[in-house]
This record gives structure tokens, sequence and C-alpha cells, in this order.
């Protein structure tokens, strides 16, 4: 995903799919190039936060516009500009003592 386009929509019921996004957005006329709902990839379980990607800035700011408070499945939604994904180093996760 275009990491400048691309805003993060969190606190969403686990029951929400890319489609139910893609609804309120495309109802507020914006259409998103992409929309991921991230999985936990052990349940197989949204982990309750997508993220939408879109064609241009504005596209973008209105879709933080159009989903920011926006109740959803009895929860209300919080949308804005996503931060550029910062690497993990998992050198540190094997847990236990050495």
């Amino acid at each position: 995903m275009d990491e400048q386009k691309k805003i993060y929509i969190g606190n969403l019921d686990y029951g929400v799919a890319e489609h139910h996004i893609a609804e309120v957005l495309e109802a507020k006329g914006i259409v998103a190039k992409d929309i991921a709902v991230i999985m936990d990839k052990f349940t197989g379980r949204s982990k309750g936060f997508a993220f939408a990607q879109f064609a241009t800035d504005e596209d973008m700011q209105k879709a933080i516009e159009a989903l920011d408070g926006q109740n959803l499945n009895g929860r209300t939604v919080k949308a804005n500009k996503a931060q550029p994904q910062v690497r993990r180093d998992d050198s540190n996760r094997r847990g236990g003592r050495f």
C-alpha cells in the first residue's frame, strides 16, 4: 500500500469486513483502492482495525472525515492518516531466560 495515501481505521467491531467499510465510503462518493481488515494469524479473527489506501490525498482526507466518529456495528470508529510502518526487531522475541 502507498504509505502516503493510507489511513488507519480503528475501534472496529470484530464482525466488520472490508465490504462494510467500502459501503460506508461509497455512500459518501469515495472509492478506496484497497481496504484490508487486519486478522490475527492464529485465531483468524479480526484485530479490530483496518487500513485503506486511496488514489489521491483529497480522497484520503474525505475518507478520514467520513469514517472518523462514524457508528459502525455499534462501535464509534476512529480514522486518521496511517503512520509509516516501523520494522520490528524479532531478535528479542525468543522468550525464556538465557
